[in-house]
């Protein structure tokens, strides 16, 4: 059910006059092909809402229109959606550690809660397997990764099946394209588990070796696989780097192919490589990478860095499965998240400590960013979901 707090209500009454002005709720409600973006706000504890549509109404160019606010738990951050679209997941960071399910009207992207389940600590990252069974969690301060049923109605009503020990710092956990195996990044440790997964039961089991290493204090915060499913892209927080692996579909392991820039630490005046935990070796600030993202067409990773507020273009050579620093763009403050549209041509950035969504086109032949429109948001704005229905 959506709701409209205090300090959203003039934005979105307004954007809804404007919708009932010219049509546009109507034709949101009649096309084939809505985009609707989801963004958790974790300082007012909202998930704002909005259509993006590059259609022609009354001769003006629709964008990134406010739909409006649900009010969920202190402290959202992490979604995830349903592999057919048809559900939000949205993990709340505060005490009782919990997710929330919400269903996805496809007529006009309003959410209405079905459901939640608690899960065994603080998540930064959830995701579901391929098949929409089960709701994958990573604790960064719990150290751990856990498995919980999702129903046949596609809704967690149940505490985690499995709960397993991820090495210091769990971070994000996926599984790989066919659905056997899943990876979790260990932040602490510098490196990436590797596990079996029965996408019957849902069972984890480690893999043989359970773990590969990346570069020391790279930090290994978010991945990707490539567009084939052969490379696995992993983001350092700490380094800026990007490490390549290869993985074997057979065995379900991963091979380190090599470690490339993704954030030029050197041009932005950044250090890169120091975890909170050891004393920098001068007065520059930090490298703080957060998000990654791949092209819809396999050519191009995307990059967030939130020191100096910016999205890095990484070139994937197309031979080789290696990426190469290619520019930045300037964006909103504080990029902890951000996404891509389905079609490529779009993406939607979120900054912690910026008051709006920006709202980029992309070039597909080139990768280049422009800005096209901006979208007022919630407080603590830090992950962005685009389903497409």
């Amino acid at each position: 059910m959506t709701i409209f707090n205090k300090s959203m209500n003039g934005m979105f009454s307004g954007a809804l006059l404007f919708m009932s002005a010219t049509g546009l709720g109507m034709m949101s409600q009649n096309t084939n092909a809505s985009q609707y973006v989801y963004v958790s706000n974790a300082k007012d504890s909202t998930i704002t809402w909005y259509l993006l549509d590059n259609k022609q109404v009354d001769g003006k160019e629709i964008k990134l229109v406010p739909l409006g606010s649900t009010k969920t738990g202190n402290n959202v951050m992490p979604l995830s959606v349903s592999p057919d679209k048809s559900h939000l997941y949205a993990s709340i960071r505060s005490e009782p550690f919990r997710v929330i399910s919400y269903r996805i009207d496809p007529a006009s992207g309003d959410l209405a809660e079905e459901g939640e389940a608690n899960l065994p600590s603080s998540m930064a990252n959830i995701d579901t397997d391929k098949s929409g069974r089960f709701l994958f969690a990573a604790s960064y301060g719990g150290n751990l990764i856990s498995v919980s049923p999702i129903d046949d109605n596609g809704v967690v009503r149940h505490e985690a099946q499995q709960v397993l020990d991820a090495g210091r710092n769990a971070h994000a956990i996926h599984t790989s394209p066919d659905n056997r195996f899943v990876f979790s990044s260990s932040l602490g440790d510098d490196e990436i588990r590797q596990y079996r997964f029965d996408e019957q039961t849902g069972q984890l089991t480690p893999n043989s070796p359970a773990a590969v290493k990346t570069e020391q204090y790279a930090g290994p915060r978010h991945f990707v696989f490539s567009k084939e499913g052969h490379y696995v892209y992993v983001l350092g927080e700490l380094s800026g780097t990007v490490t390549t692996y290869e993985y074997d579909a057979k065995s379900g392991l991963l091979t380190l192919k090599g470690a490339t820039e993704g954030v030029p630490a050197k041009e932005l005046a950044l250090e890169n490589g120091v975890p909170p935990s050891i004393k920098a070796t001068n007065d520059l600030p930090k490298v703080w990478a957060a998000d990654m993202h791949l092209s819809s067409d396999g050519r191009f990773l995307y990059v967030s860095e939130r020191t100096k507020s910016i999205i890095t273009t990484l070139s994937i050579d197309q031979k080789t499965g290696l990426p190469s620093y290619q520019n930045m763009t300037s964006v909103e403050q504080q990029p902890r998240g951000f996404a891509l549209s389905k079609d490529g041509r779009f993406m939607v950035v979120s900054g912690e400590k910026d008051a709006n969504l920006g709202l980029y086109r992309v070039d597909v032949e080139t990768g280049g960013l422009t800005k096209v429109d901006e979208a007022p948001t919630g407080e603590g704005a830090n992950w962005v979901e685009i389903v497409d229905l």
